[in-house]
């Protein structure tokens, strides 16, 4: 994160005071790590000499958020000459709190400055969340880091590149976008290249550098039985591809056409290739062309950090569903081993399946969606437990344990009535907080 730190306060207030306040807010930004461009005290004096130092002092530096620090009453008109010409940048309006002295109150009256300027930064369409400190409370800054995290994701994400082999796939509704409102409201753009241009660059594949990755990686997996070598070997090498173009084009997340392009066409299930690629190179996979699955992983991922996995579901409970994969998971989202198993599904050749045990624990699941000509992002808490015993049927028998969780909820039905899309994207924790100040960042609806 990289943080600009405007400090203000009335030009009649001691200035000790307001130095000594914005000190101490300063010194718990960068506790976060944050780089942190600071200016203070700015004041309302009379020749604008504090304003026009803080314009000169923030103007060509680069950061992702302008954090507002009010430590005092100050005139509206001292704030917004310094933040209008930064309104392209998300803002904290943040207000400090007075304290406790021989038990009376002394106070600045910071919320006097804050109540006048959080109107007037929504009549002007600043993008900005409003947060206050309370007398004998821990301070807000952990809100205010929370903000500034997601605007440099939001920053990261406009100018993310999505790389798809193939579209459609299987002529699905639900995984499509529209390429034009995605690139306005979002930034993320997705590309396409053709299954060919992976055929071709797999066959230069050498054996020491497939022999490398076997060594290295796939050694590693636990094998239920053994899987034939030339599938393994031929999965390395789509990888191997795949990996190339991933590098040379920088992108952040991959999705491949699964069911009517390397299963029906190649005769190759790709679990096995999304494991390297999410694993070895850190890339975010969701199969079958799933666009705004993809984008939905690039944002979770920049702001938590998490490889953002997805599961799709496969019954509702009154409690909960039972959200699973038919292909894999990375190895972040692993409990134990890495766990695969050669096995073949309906008409589909051989494949190596993933048959790891998914880690439990709490969950923030969420989708992006587009509707009614705006984006949503329905996002639902839930508590991923193991699921018991289960399978889909078509698996050549005794049928694979897929890897999956029982994700309890409070409101099944609310969230049946919301649901998106068969895919989610999972993460870890508590994220509920992260993904609304993206969301109203990026002008994304909560649902």
């Amino acid at each position: 994160m990289k943080i600009a730190f405007a400090g203000f306060g009335e030009v009649n207030t001691p200035i000790e005071i307001i130095e000594r306040k914005c000190g101490k807010a300063l010194e718990d930004l960068k506790a976060s790590g944050a780089e942190v461009y600071s200016c203070y005290p700015i004041t309302d004096d009379y020749e604008e000499k504090d304003v026009n130092k803080a314009l000169d002092y923030f103007t060509g530096k680069d950061f992702d958020c302008l954090v507002v620090c009010i430590a005092g009453w100050i005139p509206t008109h001292a704030v917004v000459k310094v933040t209008e010409k930064f309104r392209h940048i998300p803002m904290v309006l943040w207000g400090l709190c007075g304290w406790m002295e021989d038990g009376r109150i002394v106070t600045t009256a910071d919320q006097a400055g804050t109540t006048a300027l959080r109107k007037t930064f929504k009549d002007l369409g600043y993008k900005f969340t409003y947060i206050y400190d309370i007398i004998g409370k821990p301070s807000n800054v952990d809100r205010v880091l929370s903000f500034a995290k997601a605007a440099a994701a939001f920053n990261e994400i406009r100018y993310a590149k999505i790389g798809h082999m193939g579209f459609r796939d299987m002529h699905l509704y639900g995984t499509l976008f529209e390429g034009s409102s995605l690139k306005r409201e979002i930034g993320a753009e997705i590309e396409c290249f053709e299954m060919l241009e992976v055929v071709q660059r797999a066959e230069k594949k050498t054996d020491e550098e497939i022999d490398a990755v076997i060594k290295e990686t796939v050694s590693t997996w636990k094998f239920l039985k053994k899987a034939d070598e030339k599938v393994v070997r031929r999965g390395v090498k789509y990888y191997l591809a795949l990996k190339d173009i991933v590098k040379e084009r920088n992108y952040k997340a991959v999705s491949l056409k699964d069911v009517d392009g390397m299963k029906k066409l190649l005769g190759f299930p790709p679990a096995m290739i999304f494991m390297l690629l999410a694993d070895r190179e850190g890339i975010c996979t969701v199969p079958e062309n799933d666009c705004l699955g993809n984008v939905t992983q690039v944002i979770v991922n920049a702001l938590t950090g998490q490889i953002a996995a997805y599961l799709e579901f496969y019954e509702f409970f009154e409690d909960g569903v039972l959200a699973g994969v038919p292909d894999y998971v990375p190895k972040e989202i692993v409990d134990g081993e890495v766990t695969v198993s050669p096995e073949a599904f309906g008409l589909l050749d051989q494949g190596v399946l993933n048959v790891s045990k998914v880690k439990e624990g709490e969950l923030t699941m969420c989708r992006l969606g587009y509707e009614d000509g705006k984006y949503v992002m329905h996002v639902v808490m839930g508590e991923g437990v193991n699921p018991g015993k289960w399978e889909e049927a078509g698996w050549a028998q005794p049928a694979p344990q897929l890897p999956a969780l029982k994700v309890l909820m409070n409101d099944v039905e609310d969230f049946a009535e919301k649901v998106m899309c068969q895919h989610y994207i999972i993460s870890y924790g508590d994220n509920l907080e992260l993904i609304k100040d993206f969301c109203k960042i990026a002008g994304i609806e909560i649902i």
